[in-house]
């Protein structure tokens, strides 16, 4: 038998490769989620648990991002927003399902209406149980559709990280404004695929920034040839970073401003004060709505030409061509008809335009401005010895803070007061809920202003009735010992509403009566400092202590209980046909 052929010698053996990198562990939905959040540069988050967001809470216990826990998801939405404002940062806010979430839709309409960028995160029920109404189940993306720029439920954990990104970036770009991203418990806690990217997808979001050259160039062809030009400057200019562009604007121009309640600060009231109209509208000066109606040329940056700007519509500026610089074309014509649309971010528009404008002198236009601010400046008849005048208190914050304190309101009397008769120098300085008018927005809000900015001082000016509706959140004040400082202009009555009970409905005064607590001793009662002022010549004194005292503050001061708003054009009225009160 034949032998065997020999096998061939096997290859010697070789060392197996072996990696020193550490294998990466598998991420959960929730690990994912902050793992953006720190690639986004997120540094606070404001919000309050819950069950079903407990699984990203409990990621966020080792994250090195600062948790700020209110007491109500409302006043945690407020914080995020009054954040944002103050800084022009995102704000970020996370909340549970259900009662929690539909407690943050106040928040978010507000940063909606007032175009604020934000995110919110809201716990939801586990996918299996979406429909059946589980335990602290809401529809939240049904919910919260018309009062967010974009919401979306995460139903697949390999989604997040695009969606989070996607968030911020529609947050912050284009027309500001908020987010929700809805994430199921499950979710949370399942595992993603190894190979997700977490690369954006917006292929129908492009955002217009660079404005049309040829608009641009007819727009400054009218201003150059205008005689009565006023500039009417709204929260874009803010928003966008445009406030050194628009002051340039107005100068090398020799262009009057006007501005809206969110547009306050975009020029510098005292330093430019020959140039400053102050506040247009139902509240605002009578200099600057004479000034609009006079106008051949009304220049809008950034604004949106709301009702309680234009008073009636069919008579808003009757002798101007209007030209209109905003990111979203949506609002162009919307409200007013156009003659010269500039699509385009308000910072690249203006820096487009500045080069086209000529320095016209416009005499004769600035000699009649002055004679209306001579005539009619903001004024308030004095008090009865003792008593305090509301507008008074402002005047003497204003003078000793230096006019260089960040200012939060609630909405009411005392935001169109603050409005008057503080003097704005720098953007960011008022930090207001404009479009939707939300009570109890100042206090929460400025504690998210104290947060983004602790070198400022933040000052809430508010009315005893929308204190009442976010004051539980002094204890979130004491517990982070916030340096906010609450002034309440406290005249017993819903304000506002009085005064129209009073003007339009016959005096005849229904649920507007208000029995209050000693907010003095409220704030003391939550670990706070609390101040009494009865006496109008407390008040200098009253105001140092409050300013030296490391915060939270609270001073309640008690003023004259049925003092009017002056000016204010009716509902229906022309923005001319003011109601003086006691001021011409």
């Amino acid at each position: 038998m034949a032998a065997k052929p020999q096998a061939a010698p096997s290859a010697p053996p070789q060392p197996v490769a072996t990696s020193t990198a550490t294998p990466q562990p598998a991420r959960t939905g929730a690990q994912l989620l902050v793992d953006v959040l720190l690639e986004e540069g997120v540094e606070v988050i404001f919000g309050f648990s819950g069950g079903a967001i407990l699984p990203t809470f409990d990621v966020l216990y080792e994250a090195p991002i600062r948790f700020i826990m209110s007491r109500c998801e409302q006043g945690a939405g407020h914080m995020a927003d009054g954040y944002a404002r103050a800084t022009g940062k995102v704000g970020t806010v996370v909340v549970t399902s259900g009662p929690g979430a539909t407690n943050l839709t106040t928040a978010l309409a507000t940063a909606y209406m007032d175009s604020i960028p934000m995110v919110a995160i809201t716990g939801q029920v586990a996918t299996a149980a979406i429909g059946n109404d589980a335990f602290q189940e809401a529809d939240v993306v049904g919910v919260t559709r018309p009062v967010t720029k974009h919401n979306v439920l995460v139903k697949n954990a390999d989604d997040l990280p695009r969606v989070i990104r996607e968030a911020y970036h529609i947050a912050r770009t284009g027309r500001p404004g908020p987010v929700l991203v809805d994430l199921p418990k499950d979710v949370q806690v399942k595992t993603a695929s190894a190979g997700c990217n977490g690369e954006m997808n917006l292929p129908g979001y492009r955002p217009r920034v660079k404005g049309n050259s040829r608009q641009i160039r007819l727009a400054a062809e009218a201003i150059n040839a205008s005689e009565r030009p006023v500039l009417y400057v709204g929260g874009g200019v803010i928003s966008s970073g445009a406030s050194a562009e628009l002051r340039q604007m107005a100068r090398k121009g020799n262009i009057p401003v006007t501005t809206t309640l969110l547009g306050m600060g975009a020029i510098d009231e005292v330093q430019d004060a020959d140039l400053a109209l102050n506040m247009l509208g139902m509240h605002g000066s009578a200099y600057a709505n004479f000034a609009v109606q006079a106008s051949d040329l009304l220049i809008a940056v950034g604004a949106r030409f709301d009702d309680r700007v234009t008073g009636k519509l069919e008579t808003f500026a009757p002798h101007a061509r209007i030209i209109h610089i905003d990111v979203d074309p949506s609002s162009i014509s919307k409200n007013v008809d156009v003659d010269i649309p500039v699509v385009g971010d308000a910072r690249s528009v203006l820096q487009d335009m500045l080069p086209l404008i000529e320095y016209r002198d416009r005499a004769a236009w600035f000699e009649q401005i002055a004679r209306w601010k001579a005539q009619y400046p903001f004024q308030y008849q004095q008090a009865p010895e003792g008593t305090i005048k509301p507008q008074h208190v402002i005047r003497e914050l204003s003078r000793l803070t230096d006019n260089d304190a960040i200012i939060t309101t609630g909405v009411g009397q005392h935001q169109m007061w603050a409005a008057q008769f503080y003097r704005w120098r720098f953007p960011r300085q008022m930090i207001t809920s404009g479009g939707l008018g939300t009570m109890g927005y100042g206090f929460p809000a400025a504690m998210g202003a104290c947060i983004g900015v602790p070198d400022r001082q933040v000052i809430d000016i508010d009315g005893d009735g929308s204190f009442l509706m976010t004051c539980n959140e002094l204890a979130t004040a004491a517990e982070y010992r916030l340096p906010v400082r609450v002034v309440i202009l406290n005249n017993h009555w819903q304000g506002m509403v009085r005064q129209w009970q009073e003007l339009f409905f016959g005096r005849r005064y229904m649920a507007s009566r208000m029995v209050n607590p000693s907010f003095a001793k409220v704030a003391e009662a939550f670990g706070c400092t609390g101040i009494d002022v009865r006496d109008v010549r407390d008040l200098p004194d009253a105001i140092a202590r409050m300013l030296a005292t490391p915060g939270p503050v609270v001073m309640d001061v008690h003023v004259e209980p049925e003092e009017n708003v002056y000016p204010m054009v009716a509902v229906g009225k022309s923005l001319h046909e003011m109601e003086m009160g006691g001021m011409a």
